[in-house]
Order: structure tokens, then sequence, then C-alpha cells
């Protein structure tokens, strides 16, 4: 478990983030920069913050989500459809690396704060735009979230059981994954911009990345003329691939991705007289046997409990995992010899855990300085340093630009 600390002399310190974006994937792709060491500025609506800060559960009134969504930023509030919330905004962006944003298409061209209004005051800003269909196109104007992308991109189509229905995730999936192309694209942009001397917008559609994560679906059914069918927990690329159940009722998965490890599966439930069949040979062929291959398996699985399971896998260097919930990824040793788990103490609820950022670098190592911030809790701090009198603030707070 690691403590997380001060994350100014993070990798990324230095560089100044405007996250304007709400909800996940705009936002998520900040929290990752901000781990890193950069600057991150939350700008919120000064009457309705990001719903994010009431998306799941809460404890004590205290929303858990955005502690995690939220940390290492801090808050500000302005109304970007105000003449003093545009003032504030172009203010933060001549002083900014990058923004994210994620309104509809045009929104920003309106307020007259799109790219050309922030770039002429700063022109090696990068402007992020996360929209569920991106810039351009018949569906630019629709409003876009991750589950229509789950749907569109056939990821939906090609989950769940053979006989059952299209099934999505119980998380944001096409969120996370397009936060992290967001994240890579501004960190292309950047380069860039260090290279050529300016800077440039990043068009990122959430229905684009998940869409890349899913194989050569296009190419398959280009080629092919076919589609992945929905196969439940197997895989129809090889088996033994699939959950089973131990003798005290915990569960584990199996992969056999490579030759060696599903011969060694085989050999390992006593099985030995099936790696020899000739279809064996072909993970592809081994798909088409999985009931015989499941019941090998799954039989063997059945009669000794999870850590038994685990220790033989171990031994026979097999490759099984077991069934992790929350309680079980705190207490795994590998996780807390990585420092995955940071703990963290919030103003609000004391010490608390959640995951921390997602790799390690040798010199700089990811933190979490804080965890999500109270709405518009830094508002007058941050207008402060860039520049307005506190006559100015209170003027802004009266007519409700902040």
């Amino acid at each position: 478990m690691t403590v997380s600390r001060d994350p100014s002399a993070g990798a990324l310190a230095g560089l100044r983030v405007v996250d304007a974006s709400t909800l996940f994937a705009g936002p998520m792709a900040a929290m990752h920069l901000g781990d890193l060491g950069a600057e991150v500025i939350k700008v919120e609506h000064p009457g309705r913050p990001d719903p994010s800060r009431t998306h799941g559960v809460a404890k004590d009134g205290v929303n858990l989500w955005w502690k995690t969504l939220g940390r290492n930023k801090r808050t500000v509030t302005a109304d970007l459809g105000s003449d003093g919330g545009r003032e504030v905004f172009l203010a933060l962006a001549a002083s900014a690396d990058v923004v994210i944003e994620n309104f509809r298409p045009g929104t920003l061209e309106r307020w007259k704060l799109g790219y050309d209004e922030l770039s002429a005051a700063n022109p090696g800003l990068v402007l992020a735009r996360v929209t569920g269909f991106g810039q351009t196109g018949p569906y630019a104007a629709r409003p876009g979230f991750g589950t229509l992308a789950e749907a569109m991109s056939g990821f939906a189509a090609m989950t769940g059981e053979p006989d059952g229905p299209p099934t999505l995730p119980p998380f944001g999936l096409a969120d996370g994954v397009a936060s992290l192309a967001t994240a890579f694209a501004i960190m292309v942009a950047l380069s860039t911009r260090d290279t050529r001397g300016h800077g440039q917008v990043v068009d990122v559609a959430i229905i684009e990345p998940i869409l890349a994560m899913l194989g050569p679906q296009i190419t398959r059914w280009d080629q092919l003329r076919t589609v992945q069918p929905r196969t439940g927990n197997r895989s129809i690329n090889n088996a033994p691939r699939n959950i089973y159940r131990t003798a005290d009722g915990h569960w584990v998965a199996v992969s056999t991705s490579a030759q060696s490890i599903a011969e060694r599966v085989l050999r390992l439930v006593g099985r030995p007289d099936l790696a020899e069949q000739p279809w064996f040979a072909r993970g592809a062929d081994r798909a088409r046997h999985a009931d015989e291959l499941d019941e090998a398996v799954g039989g063997w699985i059945a009669r000794h409990t999870r850590d038994e399971v685990v220790a033989a896998f171990a031994e026979a260097q097999a490759a099984v995992a077991p069934i992790y919930e929350a309680s079980d990824i705190v207490a795994d040793p590998q996780f807390r010899s990585l420092g995955t788990i940071h703990e963290i103490t919030d103003p609000e609820l004391g010490p608390m855990l959640m995951q921390g950022p997602l790799f390690r670098l040798s010199n700089h190592d990811g933190v979490i300085g804080f965890t999500g911030r109270p709405h518009g809790a830094d508002t007058d701090d941050v207008l402060g340093e860039l520049g307005f009198a506190p006559e100015r603030i209170a003027a802004l707070r009266a007519e409700g630009a902040i």
C-alpha cells in the first residue's frame, strides 16, 4: 500500500491543464495527467457541478467516486456563457498548456471561446475535445455517452452468453478507454508543440477508442462477411478459457492463449490424453472442443479449494487467477508489492484507499496529492494567481459569473 505525497515533483510537473469537461472520459484523462504531476484546474458551472459529484455511492453525504475522479484537481467555478465567465476562462486558457472540454460541438464557439479565440492569446495551447461522436459528421450534435459507444462499437454485440442478449459492461468501459486515448493524444500534441512551436486541437470521439480495442472485427467482416459470436466467458480463439467454481465456493479464471500453457493445464488436471489429440494443436480447434475441455478442467477445479488451485497452477506454470472483489484486491500481495492501492487522508472522511496511477516510472512515480475537492473551493486562490484583484473576484461572484 502506498501513502501518496506531493505530486509537484512528478514527471509532468510544470504542465498546466484546465479541465472543463464533465462526467468521465475527459475528467479521467485530466486525472491521469494530474497523477503524473500536472497542475489540473477543474472548471465547473457555479450552479451545476460536474454530475460525477453525485454519481454512485456516498458516505455521510460525501460522494466517493468524485474523491477519486477529482483527485489532484483544484476546483474553480465559472459560467462560461456569461461575459465574466468568459473573461475567467480566457485567462485560464492563456496560462495553460492544455484545455479539456466535452461540450457539444459548437458550444465553445457560441460562447466565443473556440480554438481561434483561445489560441490567439496562447498559440501553444492544446485543446482536447472529447465527445460521443466527434466534432463532425451527422451524429456530432447528439448527446454521447460511453453506453452508446459500447453499443455502437460492437462490444455489446459480442459480449454475453450465446443464447442471451447483447451485454453492456457494469462500469464506464468506453469512457475509461477514451480517457487513455485522450491523455495519449494530448501528450502527442504537446510533443508536436515542442518540436514545431504551435498547439492544435485534439478530437476524440468516444465511439472510436473502444472500437480499436476489439480486434479485427472490421477486417473480418470485410474479408469474410462474418462476425464474432457471443460466447460467454469462452473464447473463439482458444480453450480451455472460462471461469470455474472451486470446492470452497470461489471462482477462478483460466486462460490458455499459448499452446504450451494449454498443454500444462491438461497435464495438471490429469488429462494428457486430450493434449495428444490432433485437434489440440491449434487454439481455434481447441475452442471447438470447449465442452470436453471445460469438463476436464472444471471437474478437477471443482474438487480443490481456491488456494489449492492457484498453488497447483503456479507450480505447473499455468495461467490462472482468482475472481476478486475489492476486499481481495486490497489484501493481495501482488497489488501490495506494486503499490497499486494508495492511502490518502481526505479532509472530509479521513484515511481512505483508492487505486493509484496507471504505471510506475523509474525516476518519477505518479502520486495522489489530495482527493476530490469541494465545488469551487479554489476559485479565489486561482483567480488571484491569474491577477484578478479581490474586488474583481467579488464583482464576478455578485453577478453569478463564478
